[in-house]
């Protein structure tokens, strides 16, 4: 901003000190008028000073010119114009001086102090000046008149450039105050959806993250148990044909089993498609509630597992031909629908892991009731050298442990695992109730 109030709005566009090439027209243009008007009444300054014409016009010329740097020093030009004021010249000077004074940003003591040094001197000048004309006889009002014209005058020339000066000033403030405000808003807006569009992608992975958690432990554990008892199939089909009968049977209901959770994800994934279906896009901020809803809803559904079930998970692993041993300690009682669902899911995925990789192997699960809490432990023992269903070659992604680790630490809970000095393998989790 410069020191009249205005804004650079297009840059530096003009020559020297002007932002603007018509602010320089203008400025050249007062000032041209102002040393012609001095130039005048240096003519009459002369004369009553008896002094050369030339040297009138010349000292008139110098001081209009001195509006030209209104812009560049608005108190320089004010001082001028009060400095000439007793040669009775500068009027024009003197009006444009205080209005630019006015408008700029120097202090408001400042401008008073100049302002008030303006009307003082113009009020001595004109009582002397009509105070004059009247002595010649030029005018005959009476002595009431000599105060009323100097202060009018004075008044007049002095209060309206400062007035104005004054009102575009605080205009020009407020318009750049409003449009900083505007700026600033526009670059927080900018922030907001920037940081909006990091929060839909974090919600989108997180939500990709959690499918993938799901449809892992969904999967995995039947299929995992579905692969061992075809391969135990295999092997028996010969020689026990009742218990390849038998082993087929339980791969047709695990297999049924695993479809009817997949399709009980998908569903709820899928709830809410039919009343969004006119609708081009969703919303990235969306994404989010959308994936909450979708969890919220799957567990009051009541269709996500719960400890309950822990008899039927470990009989289809027994099932299986491995050897599993469950203790419950503590009072059982209810808790959330996601931390029986998250201590079940460890339990399975525990089970699903000591198929594929110590097929065989005696396996213990501890459930422990606490007071704020609820524990879990799955410790296998070191597996058999030969196995019947180690020729199964279950493959595996690596994303067991990890899946199990975010349930846990997602409900606040502490989870462990690694292998036992006795060759085994024990997972433990800790959920607070």
């Amino acid at each position: 901003m410069t020191t009249t109030g205005e804004e650079h709005t297009t840059g530096r566009g003009g020559p020297w000190w002007w932002t603007r090439w018509r602010s320089a027209v203008l400025d050249v243009g007062l000032a041209a008028a102002s040393a012609v008007e001095c130039a005048f009444e240096g003519i009459h300054f002369a004369r009553d000073a008896g002094i050369p014409l030339a040297a009138g016009i010349v000292f008139g010329v110098l001081a209009g010119s001195a509006l030209l740097f209104r812009r560049k020093w608005p108190i320089a030009v004010v001082l001028v114009a009060i400095a000439i004021t007793p040669a009775q010249m500068g009027y024009l000077m003197g009006i444009v001086g205080l209005y630019t004074l006015a408008a700029s940003e120097l202090p408001r003591r400042i401008i008073a102090s100049l302002a008030g040094m303006s009307l003082v001197g113009m009020l001595i000048v004109m009582f002397v000046r009509v105070r004059q004309d009247m002595a010649r006889g030029d005018l005959d009002l009476g002595d009431w008149f000599v105060p009323f014209a100097a202060i009018t005058t004075a008044i007049g020339m002095t209060a309206p450039p400062l007035l104005l000066g004054l009102y575009v000033g605080a205009r020009r403030r407020l318009m750049e105050s409003l449009r900083e405000r505007a700026d600033s808003l526009e670059r927080e807006l900018q922030l907001l959806a920037e940081r909006a569009e990091e929060r839909a992608e974090w919600a989108r992975n997180e939500e990709r993250t959690r499918i993938a958690r799901d449809m892992h432990d969904v999967v995995a554990h039947r299929v995992s148990l579905m692969v061992v008892h075809a391969a135990a199939l295999q092997a028996v089909a010969r020689k026990d044909p009742e218990k390849a009968v038998r082993n087929a049977v339980l791969v047709g209901d695990m297999g049924r089993q695993a479809l009817t959770e997949l399709r009980e994800m998908l569903g709820v994934l899928r709830s809410g498609e039919g009343s969004r279906r006119p609708e081009p896009a969703v919303p990235l901020a969306a994404v989010g509630v959308a994936a909450a809803v979708a969890a919220s809803r799957f567990a009051d559904d009541g269709e996500g597992p719960c400890l309950e079930e822990l008899d039927e998970l470990i009989g289809q692993s027994a099932a299986a031909g491995m050897v599993v041993d469950l203790s419950v300690e503590g009072d059982v009682r209810l808790y959330a629908a996601e931390v029986e669902e998250t201590a079940y899911r460890v339990v399975q995925e525990a089970l699903t892991n000591v198929h594929k990789h110590a097929a065989g192997a005696k396996t213990h699960v501890r459930l422990a009731h606490r007071v704020s809490e609820i524990a879990m432990q799955v410790e296998n023992e070191s597996p058999p050298e030969v196995s019947s269903a180690s020729s199964a070659r279950l493959p595996s992604g690596g994303n067991g442990l990890v899946g199990m680790k975010e349930r846990v630490t997602a409900l606040g809970g502490v989870f462990v695992s690694g292998p036992t000095d006795a060759g085994g393998y024990r997972v433990s989790a800790v959920i607070p109730a």
